[in-house]
């Protein structure tokens, strides 16, 4: 107390003149003169600044709960899409047939995608075969030969799991190749050719296929991605001479070099599937 005394008595002029000041600032911005709205304009000026500046440090902080909350979102309306997307087919196709839902013997099975989403932790472009590591396992439903996408496109298949952890053999990868199609409907392979992580290969198509620069191509039912996924567009076509095949190069649809969130897409009729297709294989 004896000090907080001591201080006042040692600065009153000046906290007298402050003291003032202030008391006569607030008299004249309450007036209506030029002065008065001057003063009025500039303390809105500083606090709106003031506020923005505020506004953008919790943004920032937000940020990643904001791209959780976004990614899980994504997830949900591919998953209601996949239902609209096999409904609308199904209901085509009993329209097609003249099925009504009294024919017991004819049922359309579609596949039940589920989406979960996950967080890449590491990822590499730059070898022969790459891989995606994300911060889902074994407990969060991951399995082995899921297919994994990206908002904008295909990434890869999950090929080694751990119970928090799971490794995905990218499709920047000389060990494997995606069933595509074309606008017209021509399907072949994609492939990566070892070197740019922009740069796919799709080979063997045939010259009267009319291919322009700027066509998508997308994954067919052939493949482990879900039908329609986007696997990258056209820049450039080239005549093979000794076969006089084309051969089309993509810039794939997903940006490798960032790459931070990404869907790990399990097939629900898979299993099955892959069951009845092993049956065959081992009957004579």
């Amino acid at each position: 107390m004896r000090t907080f005394i001591l201080f006042v008595r040692r600065f009153f002029n000046l906290i007298l003149f402050l003291a003032l000041e202030i008391v006569c600032i607030m008299l004249i911005a309450r007036t209506k003169t030029l002065q008065g709205t001057d003063i009025v304009s500039s303390a809105n000026t500083v606090s709106g600044l003031m506020y923005k500046k505020q506004n953008d440090v919790v943004n920032y902080f937000g940020l990643r709960k904001m791209n959780d909350s976004l990614i899980n979102e994504n997830a949900h309306l591919r998953a209601m899409l996949s239902l609209s997307h096999s409904y609308d087919t199904l209901k085509d196709i009993i329209i097609r047939k003249g099925l009504d839902k009294a024919d017991s013997g004819h049922v359309v099975h579609y596949a039940e995608y589920v989406y979960r989403t996950a967080r890449v932790v590491n990822n590499s472009i730059s070898a022969a075969n790459n891989y995606v590591t994300i911060n889902r396992g074994s407990d969060d439903g991951v399995n082995r030969n899921m297919a994994v996408i990206s908002g904008s496109g295909i990434v890869g298949r999950v090929v080694h799991v751990s119970s928090h952890f799971a490794s995905i053999l990218s499709v920047l990868s000389v060990k494997q190749q995606v069933s595509a199609k074309l606008k017209d409907g021509t399907i072949g392979y994609i492939t990566w050719d070892g070197e740019r992580p922009d740069v796919m290969v799709m080979r063997d198509v045939p010259q009267q296929i009319k291919v322009k620069a700027g066509d998508s191509v997308f994954t067919t039912s052939y493949s482990f991605f879900p039908p329609d996924i986007m696997i990258g567009t056209v820049f450039k076509t080239e005549t093979v001479k000794k076969n006089n095949l084309q051969l089309l190069y993509l810039k794939p649809s997903t940006d490798f070099r960032d790459l931070q969130y990404v869907y790990v897409v399990e097939n629900k009729s898979d299993p099955e599937r892959k069951q009845l297709e092993d049956s065959v294989k081992t009957k004579p």
